[in-house]
């Protein structure tokens, strides 16, 4: 695979393929570093106010022009709340407070597996506007949603929604 690691970051040596804690793993044969191939971590949040949930229309690949819940990639010094905020403000200018973690779901990533962490929100303040890797952000009722949604985990987060709305 194309990311795949194939030189030691600890010594410069070149890794070789070998079975390690129950699977095959890149390990240097000079210094005994093991690659681990870890998974991705994004957050997701599912902002609703009153009877409508926000999405953005995305402006970036994969998926441009299909609607989706603000998301990202969590940074390496972020707490996973903290991650769900940025984004938030980052693609619609709204602040957020997190109300409640939703959902922890595999998805697929550009290299392999992630796991994405879903948040209900609520909106605290900030303008409304698209921003980052947003071209359009809009408020949906439950009966206006677009039939172009990117993702399987937006309609997942979508169907809780309108199941908790429900109850």
């Amino acid at each position: 695979m194309a990311w795949e690691m194939n030189y030691c970051p600890v010594c410069g040596h070149a890794l070789v393929d070998k079975e390690m804690f129950g699977r095959m793993r890149r390990v240097c044969p000079a210094c005994g570093f093991v690659f681990f191939r870890d998974p991705k971590v994004a957050v997701g949040v599912l902002v609703e106010e009153g009877r409508r949930v926000l999405l953005v229309r995305r402006a970036v690949v994969p998926k441009v022009g299909w609607w989706a819940l603000p998301a990202g990639y969590m940074e390496a010094d972020e707490e996973p709340q903290e991650a769900a905020r940025r984004e938030v403000r980052e693609e619609t200018g709204l602040e957020v407070e997190v109300t409640g973690l939703m959902d922890v779901l595999p998805v697929a990533t550009h290299n392999g597996r992630g796991v994405l962490i879903v948040y209900w929100a609520r909106p605290v303040g900030g303008e409304l506007r698209p921003g980052d890797d947003a071209s359009e952000v809009r408020w949906f009722t439950a009966e206006e949603l677009p039939a172009d949604l990117a993702f399987e985990s937006t309609l997942m987060a979508l169907a809780r929604w309108r199941s908790k709305r429900r109850n």
